[in-house]
């Protein structure tokens, strides 16, 4: 068993990365300032289920398929690039909409919660760096290792479950102010498509 120290140790630092302005901290405030605070956080609850993905496949070793092809890694870039270009074509098309802060149907719901799986799931940059940072904080002399890989990465989506959710609850603060102008609405829907944009391209632009 992970000793409670190191547990606390690697919290405090997953809660400083969740911190870090980064694609996916974006992404959750552009769409909760757009949709609303629930649509956040259920887009939240969507990228912790993707670190779901990342914690087993370095559990099981898959991702140290990623970090030694290039062609694999260069497919789950482009793949992840590509869904965000077509979330921006979405935002750029978007009309104004009657907006209800802290809503969501069901269909958005469940919208929103596979983008933010998508979202994650295919950046690979998360896939290598839980492979390089997980398995600084197991021990072999300490039991299996998938269970402590697994451990910590239930320890990581609570920080980023926190950081994110806070993130979230935050921006859609903005609902309101967003519900009595549709040019505004336009707007920051037109913002959300540069920063899709914009992070596609460094996607794109990242190395291993």
């Amino acid at each position: 068993m992970i000793p409670a120290e190191t547990l606390l140790s690697f919290f405090t630092v997953a809660l400083l990365l969740g911190v870090a302005p980064g694609p996916d901290n974006i992404f959750v405030l552009t769409q909760s300032a757009l949709r609303g605070r629930t649509a956040g956080l259920i887009v939240t609850l969507g990228l912790c289920t993707g670190l779901l993905v990342h914690t087993a496949a370095v559990a099981l070793g898959v991702a140290a398929i990623f970090q030694a092809s290039s062609t694999a890694f260069t497919l789950l870039k482009l793949s992840g690039a590509a869904y965000l270009m077509y979330l921006a074509w979405q935002a750029f098309r978007a009309k104004a909409s009657k907006i209800a802060p802290g809503k969501a149907s069901a269909l958005d719901g469940w919208q929103c919660y596979r983008r933010g799986i998508v979202m994650n799931v295919t950046n690979p940059k998360v896939s290598i760096f839980f492979l390089a940072f997980l398995p600084q904080f197991a021990d072999p002399r300490l039991g299996a290792l998938p269970l402590q890989i697994g451990m910590l990465g239930a320890v990581f989506m609570l920080a980023t479950l926190l950081v994110f959710g806070s993130v979230a609850l935050l921006a859609g603060s903005l609902g309101k102010w967003l519900e009595g102008s549709e040019r505004t609405q336009i707007i920051m829907n037109r913002v959300a498509g540069t920063v899709f944009i914009a992070l596609a391209a460094k996607l794109v632009m990242t190395e291993r």
